[in-house]
């Protein structure tokens, strides 16, 4: 196995970068009269926006942090392909929950769609949140108990809008969910290779491959199976998670034989290669769709994570430029918990007659204030580490 590294502070840096823009996209979503470039391009159109790239950015991360989280695991084999199974369906299961909003009957329900919203985070986080600082076991059983309680109740007062469907029911894996099966295809493929590079790369490249498969319909056959197993999707999720187990594990190989100018020339080459494939079968692929997940939107949003990368690698590693990262930090190492924030505001903002004043509401007042949002969550998130609340799953 290529021996990574206890802790590489570029990873942590891109994580809280693309955490903080991964908010700020989300908040001006609906602002209108913004610049387009910020946002998703509609769903038939061919090109690229900004926020297309944020969730690839924060998969590719997933791949950097996972050779490094599993090697700081002690357990055998098995115990530690338990763990990673754990983890990604608790993640599958809290993206299933969370799409049945797009589904909630307001008209019907006890509840009101945004206090179930902050509600379920509720219970989320008095079931995940890290106790390993409370020495009696009891209170966290409580706490625990208190949180899955919830989550029952909450079950049972849902109803849904869907014709047929008046309870909790499947519909798309959500973010978490895509999130789960990405972490889960990436980190057992890791462990179970043994960390080996060209195994690692060799997974990207199948990934990459049935990504333009599967675009092209040659994939058809296995597609009733889609929404339950096999990738649920189309790889493309699974392949930007492996091209940052594949990048993370060129560095730490590159790191530990003096090899550094060989892997930064080769990640250059690399993401030049990545965006003029993505532009050559744009085409013959469907374009460049983050709806569609199309390959030429694969390739170039692997290049630009690719690329950006390296440079956080200049900045951060090489040169030892952290410090203009802290005022986000808290975003990169307790990134569940910031990523949840946002949402018990709007579930609470949506119960109440509050809102924004006119002046912020469009345009660049509409941009100001999703900085100054966004801000604010991830200062929340560091006061919340500092009280030693942190969702672990």
């Amino acid at each position: 196995m290529i021996k990574a590294l206890p802790r590489i502070r570029s990873v942590d840096a891109f994580r809280a970068v693309t955490m903080f823009l991964m908010i700020f996209v989300n908040d001006i979503e609906d602002i209108p009269n913004t610049p387009q470039w910020l946002h998703h391009v509609a769903d038939d159109a061919d090109g690229i926006g900004l926020a297309d790239v944020i969730f690839p950015a924060f998969l590719f991360i997933v791949g950097l942090s996972i050779p490094i989280a599993l090697q700081n695991r002690s357990e055998g084999k098995l115990n530690t392909a338990l763990y990673i199974i754990k983890r990604s369906v608790i993640l599958m299961f809290w993206g299933f929950w969370f799409t049945n909003l797009e589904t909630y009957d307001d008209d019907n329900a006890i509840l009101q769609s945004g206090t179930w919203q902050y509600l379920s985070i509720g219970s989320m986080f008095l079931a995940f949140i890290d106790y390993s600082w409370i020495a009696q076991a009891w209170i966290k059983y409580i706490l625990q108990g208190a949180g899955l309680l919830l989550l029952v109740f909450l079950a049972k007062v849902y109803r849904s809008t869907d014709d047929g469907q008046p309870w909790l029911h499947f519909t798309w894996w959500g973010i978490l969910g895509l999130i789960g099966w990405a972490y889960l295809y990436g980190a057992l493929i890791y462990h179970f290779s043994g960390g080996k590079l060209w195994l690692q790369i060799s997974a990207w490249v199948f990934f990459m491959v049935y990504n333009v498969l599967a675009s092209l319909g040659h994939t058809d056959f296995i597609y009733p199976l889609y929404p339950f197993i096999w990738l649920a999707g189309n790889g493309a999720m699974q392949a930007f998670t492996m091209a940052g187990i594949a990048v993370a594990a060129f560095y730490s190989y590159a790191l530990a034989n003096n090899k550094i100018g060989r892997f930064n020339i080769s990640i250059l080459i690399g993401t030049v290669l990545l965006g003029v494939l993505g532009f050559l079968i744009s085409d013959s692929t469907g374009g460049i769709s983050k709806a569609s997940e199309t390959p030429a939107w694969v390739a170039i949003c692997t290049g630009i994570c690719t690329l950006v990368y390296l440079v956080f690698i200049f900045v951060v590693d090489v040169k030892g430029k952290y410090n203009w990262i802290k005022p986000i930090e808290a975003a990169g190492i307790a990134t569940l918990t910031c990523f949840m924030l946002p949402d018990i505001f709007y579930g609470w903002l949506q119960t109440t007659d509050l809102d924004y004043p006119d002046l912020i509401k469009d345009g660049t007042g509409g941009v100001i204030r999703g900085v100054v949002f966004t801000f604010l969550m991830v200062w929340a998130t560091a006061l919340l580490l500092k009280m030693k609340i942190k969702l672990k799953i």
